[in-house]
């Protein structure tokens, strides 16, 4: 079996604003997706095709973000056919470690997530095993779900707390970064509304310095805020400042923006400067470089927290699939794009959906490969233009 080809397809989603005012809330690090090119608010995916001279597809996703990843939907299509892609061609796909070393540039980390995605599909679907079986082996069958909460007036975020709360959710991360004071303040109507038992983790995004920081955590271990993480409160560059936060306080500092690559993290482990490190796909570009992650985490003796990905059903499903392979990842898992979006997957036929939440919790897949299949008619009512006309 030979790689024949890979081929990136961009498309995009609609996304609906907050439900309430963001003004004043958030962090200071926030910037706005909305240009003359793409004049409202969207998310940016590639959907990623490897195939092979037998026939056998896998099917990945990329996603596209200039704010964050630094890539843009353009840039990760072209990473994929042009320059990424055709180092695969003619190679067997089952030689996962050095394919991905062929691909091992700097930076591009979106375009080889979705080509990793794609290859462990392809994989999985040619040996006739779940995802989860070729990176470690399922030990759990659901994942708890966790939800990004935007920042803005207390009462309208614990608002929002509630109403995923009515749809089983027992994990939330709200955005603060603004005040250390009025961040508080937001943190503690959060757990007045949903109580002493839903876990609460909250991410600053880089939005303070060292002293607000250790401020922000002084007054949530004074309110009794049970915050189980301060994710990002400082400055991705600036170590030391998080290891001297690390240091101050209680509270379990975990590693975001700092952490990117392999490397990152073990230099995140020799500053000492978190407790948890967030892992996410397209940052560490697919699930072959979320192990080694997850690997530098177990050996330093730190958690993992799996952050959200907005994905279009592909990288959820991946994303369960790496948690209930990796003993790291102990808490709930984010999947925000659950209240902006449905998934775009196809519903089995014994259900009327694809990864159904419930009881706060969604379903590993155990079919081959990823395990899913994508709604092709509902991809197709994407906001889908050809890249090249933009």
């Amino acid at each position: 079996m030979k790689i024949t080809r890979v081929t990136a397809r961009p498309v995009s989603v609609h996304v609906p604003d907050p439900p309430y005012s963001t003004e004043g809330g958030g962090t200071k690090y926030v910037r706005s997706r909305l240009t003359p090119k793409r004049p409202t608010r969207i998310h940016d995916h590639l959907l990623v095709t490897v195939e092979t001279d037998d026939g056998a597809v896998g099917v990945g996703e990329a996603q596209a973000d200039i704010g964050f990843f630094g890539e843009t939907q353009e840039e990760v299509q072209a990473a994929v056919q042009d320059y990424l892609g055709p180092q695969l061609v003619g190679k067997d796909p089952l030689d996962r470690e050095y394919l991905f070393t062929l691909i091992d540039y700097r930076g591009n980390s979106c375009a080889k997530a979705g080509i990793d995605l794609a290859l462990h599909d392809l994989i999985g679907k040619a040996l006739g095993v779940p995802v989860s079986v070729l990176i470690g082996g399922p030990h759990k069958s659901r994942v708890a779900v966790s939800i990004e909460i935007a920042g803005g007036p207390p009462r309208a975020m614990a608002d929002e707390c509630m109403r995923f709360v009515a749809m089983g959710v027992r994990a939330f991360k709200p955005k603060i970064g603004f005040d250390p004071d009025r961040d508080a303040e937001r943190l503690r109507v959060i757990r007045d509304a949903v109580g002493p038992e839903v876990s609460i983790r909250a991410d600053a995004n880089q939005g303070y310095n060292t002293k607000e920081a250790i401020r922000l955590c002084r007054l949530a271990e004074k309110f009794d805020l049970r915050l189980e993480l301060l994710e990002q409160p400082v400055a991705a560059w600036d170590l030391q400042g998080m290891a001297a936060v690390r240091r101050a306080v209680d509270i379990p500092i975990e590693a975001d923006e700092s952490c990117y690559t392999v490397q990152d993290a073990i230099q995140i482990v020799r500053h000492e400067a978190a407790d948890v490190l967030n892992i996410k796909l397209s940052k560490a570009g697919g699930l072959y470089a979320a192990k080694k992650i997850a690997a530098v985490a177990e050996a330093s003796g730190l958690r993992c927290v799996l952050g959200t990905a907005f994905g279009l059903g592909l990288e959820v499903a991946a994303k369960l699939h790496l948690a209930a392979s990796t003993m790291g990842v102990v808490d709930a898992v984010e999947f925000t794009e659950l209240g902006l979006h449905p998934n775009f997957l196809k519903p089995p036929h014994d259900s009327e959906l694809s990864l159904p939440l419930r009881d706060g919790c969604l379903p590993v897949p155990d079919g081959p490969g990823l395990g899913v299949e994508l709604d092709q008619a509902a991809i197709d009512r994407l906001v889908a233009p050809s890249v090249l006309a933009r």
